[in-house]
């Protein structure tokens, strides 16, 4: 009985306080931003040398961008995301896919860039890198845009374009978007 008073009486204090000190209403809860990965974005890789960074962003850390090549060859795959203080953009240039392809060994380019900072790393040629595309399907029927996913490999660190660093990219996974169209 003494638990009850206890828990009852400060209540009932609360409800002869002053009006103002009630909220009218509970502000509204903020919306959540809109997936820029088509809600399934992912990306996870482990870099050594100039940058030493175990990368894991989810869907809601990620930022996914795509385009065509020049000419309508293949595809470039943008990733971007938060590591420390910086911001770490990755992309992924694939000449040889095309929309709903999938297989194991894709040539690639691939660039990592510390934004703002002037930093750039590039593997040297096609012959580097390859993608495996596990999922390469349009978002809805009818979309130019895809739902992408697969895995980097490459055999060579990438070197740094205005300087003497490189960056090991090891177990890169992504899931992400692949826009076909420019429109």
């Amino acid at each position: 009985m003494v638990a009850v008073l206890l828990t009852i009486g400060p209540l009932a204090a609360c409800e002869n306080g002053p009006a103002e000190a009630v909220p009218a209403a509970l502000p509204d809860k903020p919306e959540q931003a809109a997936s820029t990965c088509a809600g399934t974005g992912v990306l996870q890789a482990i870099l050594s040398g100039a940058i030493v960074a175990r990368l894991d962003w989810p869907d809601e850390a990620l930022r996914c961008e795509s385009m065509p090549r020049p000419d309508a060859n293949g595809v470039r795959l943008r990733f971007s995301g938060e590591v420390g203080e910086e911001r770490l953009a990755i992309i992924i240039a694939l000449p040889a896919l095309g929309p709903g392809e999938t297989g194991d060994e894709f040539d690639s380019n691939v660039t990592i860039s510390v934004e703002g900072s002037g930093r750039f790393f590039s593997a040297p040629n096609l012959d580097s890198c390859w993608t495996q595309i596990a999922v390469n399907e349009p978002l809805e029927e009818g979309s130019d845009t895809y739902h992408v996913l697969g895995g980097l490999t490459c055999m060579s660190p990438l070197g740094e374009i205005n300087g003497d660093s490189f960056v090991d990219v090891q177990l890169l996974r992504f899931s992400g978007i692949a826009m076909w169209s420019t429109r």
